[in-house]
């Protein structure tokens, strides 16, 4: 009996009991907004999937309803509508907020600039992650990224670029630090989100577009509208897609729901970049061979050019401010170590691994 009312009573509770009588049952209902559409492939499927393992690792503690865009708000209009509480999550793209922060598309991507898996690496040891949640800080918004498209395809073109002649006036629908190159080379850039490029080239109101790569471009029908599909996107190397969450919403939250959220980040990070990796090859082959794309890749007089302008660019972008600098020194700094690195390492085993066998 002594043993039976120590049980009930008297013993201390069990981790169980604790865990149970500590934790915060409310369910949270929170909205996430995103710059694409809903059900394409990857950037667009990814952020569902997100919500799905925050649900199962909060044990239905968190519902994140998906929204795409032009559902709850236009595609470029996320990092405002996060900022602001009319959503709680947002997932995009960095670089379309360079007009208010000149710093963005170091978070992104640079032109001529790192690979996936080279951005993944600054970010998290180089201290870009840091950088980052500083220059977001003041407009309510923690950072984190949430995807990589890795190395894209420059984009879809209704003429043959064979010079950089054949750029001149060019229209072609391309963000962030890419355009401003594109635009000293002589082409007509054009800031679109992606529901509207489809109808723009259809027309004609565009005369090209890059986007991601051959999973998600088979999936948007360009090859229905633009004949020829270049390469490689010098404009794009490896691009970062992040997450961002509305800060103060985020710090009221208990602190295992903020550490799900953030773990699911990082889910989300590796498998967008893992599913595109693992579908390109084969869209590509079904471009070429069942739609007859025209695939080129660029003149290297063009690409050296380009090159060139982007590291102008890139360079004056430095000077925007002190913060801007800050950033650009810390991702210089990582970029040229680890390029030197790959040199003998990424590099040389690709060139190895086109010897002829004896």
């Amino acid at each position: 009996m002594l043993s039976l009312l120590s049980a009930c009573g008297d013993a201390p509770a069990t981790s169980q009991g604790v865990a149970a009588a500590d934790t915060d049952q409310t369910v949270y209902q929170w909205k996430m907004i995103t710059s694409w559409p809903r059900n394409l492939p990857a950037l667009g499927t990814s952020p569902v999937h997100f919500a799905e393992i925050v649900d199962k690792m909060s044990n239905g503690r968190m519902k994140i309803r998906v929204y795409g865009a032009n559902e709850l708000v236009g595609g470029l209009e996320v990092f405002d509508a996060v900022s602001q509480g009319v959503a709680e999550i947002g997932h995009t793209g960095a670089y379309y907020w360079q007009g208010k922060i000149p710093g963005t598309p170091f978070f992104s991507s640079i032109p001529f600039g790192m690979t996936g898996t080279e951005m993944n690496a600054w970010l998290t040891y180089g201290g870009g992650n840091e950088l980052w949640r500083e220059i977001y800080a003041p407009f309510n918004l923690i950072p984190a990224r949430g995807g990589n498209s890795g190395t894209q395809m420059f984009g879809w073109f209704n003429k043959e670029i064979n010079s950089l002649a054949d750029l001149q006036g060019l229209k072609m629908r391309i963000p962030g630090l890419g355009g401003e190159v594109f635009s000293r080379a002589g082409g007509t850039p054009v800031t679109m989100q992606v529901s509207d490029v489809f109808t723009a080239l259809q027309t004609g109101a565009l005369d090209a577009t890059e986007f991601v790569s051959p999973y998600n471009d088979l999936a948007a029908g360009y090859h229905t509208v633009a004949k020829y599909y270049y390469y490689p996107g010098w404009h794009e190397p490896g691009s970062t897609l992040e997450t961002i969450f509305n800060k103060s919403k985020f710090e009221a939250l208990p602190e295992d729901l903020q550490a799900i959220l953030m773990a699911a980040t990082e889910v989300m990070n590796q498998l967008l970049l893992d599913e595109l990796t693992a579908k390109n090859n084969e869209a590509l082959r079904v471009l070429v061979d069942e739609h007859h794309v025209e695939l080129r890749k660029l003149p290297d007089d063009v690409l050296s050019e380009l090159h060139r302008i982007s590291n102008e660019v890139v360079a004056e972008l430095a000077e925007s401010d002190a913060t801007t600098k800050r950033i650009y020194d810390s991702w210089t700094r990582f970029q040229k170590g680890v390029a030197d690195y790959h040199v003998i390492a990424e590099d040389a085993f690709v060139e190895a691994r086109k010897l002829p066998l004896n």
